[in-house]
């Protein structure tokens, strides 16, 4: 069996883009991987997901990674596009991808849902797949905890998205921080430099941290 795994990373942060990777794995290679200590991206530091990253492109049969840039993600959000859709859109660009460069297999494809509800999230993803005949989908919570192909996709996905990350706080400062808003140094830094960026393509102008983020800078201009 050959399995295709994908995961997202980067789904809520006000900074930078979103990233869905996908990683297709023979079920020989799972043992190996499992042994190395192949798991949930969240659960790795970066520095031990960079090393299996390289790991894992070894061996995998093929790869594929996808960034959504905030200027694409607020375009969809504009347009009334919710998160859940914009994932099954780029979902389905990846699968699409690996089934063209590989039109002969047939593959298991295993997806960490980013849905409450599977069963229509699954239905929407399968609209946008171009050819179902020599699939197998499967969506799940916690796949990427449970299914080394998605744990394997988690790793490429952080690991890119820290990637992204890295190339901003060099433009911009180490004070850009994680990109979530939950991290003080990214509030802090949307607070500092929401004016001054705002144009620059990596706020997500859409998401209600950087709206009232906005709000606050304008009422601080009127005092």
């Amino acid at each position: 069996m050959i399995v295709l795994g994908i995961d997202d990373a980067g789904r809520g942060p006000v900074i930078g883009p979103m990233v869905l990777a996908g990683c297709l794995i023979r079920e020989e290679h799972f043992d190996y991987l499992f042994k190395l200590g192949v798991k949930d991206s969240k659960e790795l530091t970066q520095k031990r997901r960079l090393f299996l990253k390289e790991k894992i492109l070894e061996i995998a049969e093929d790869f594929e990674i996808i960034l959504t840039h905030p200027e694409e993600l607020d375009n969809f959000m504009e347009n009334r596009t919710n998160l859940n859709t914009i994932e099954a859109i780029k979902t389905a660009e990846i699968i699409n991808k690996i089934i063209e460069r590989n039109p002969e297999q047939k593959i298991r494809v295993v997806v960490d849902c980013p849905s409450v509800s599977i069963i229509s999230w699954t239905d929407e993803l399968k609209l946008k797949i171009n050819d179902l005949r020599n699939l197998e989908i499967v969506c799940e919570h916690k796949a990427d905890k449970n299914h080394i192909p998605v744990s394997a996709a988690s790793i490429l996905a952080k690991t890119k998205r820290e990637e992204e990350m890295e190339k901003l706080k060099e433009k911009y400062g180490i004070e850009i921080g994680s990109g979530y808003a939950s991290d003080p140094i990214t509030a802090k830094f949307l607070e500092k430099y929401l004016q001054k960026y705002k144009d620059d393509g990596i706020f997500r102008k859409s998401w209600e941290t950087f709206q009232r983020a906005k709000r606050d800078s304008e009422q601080m201009k009127l005092f």
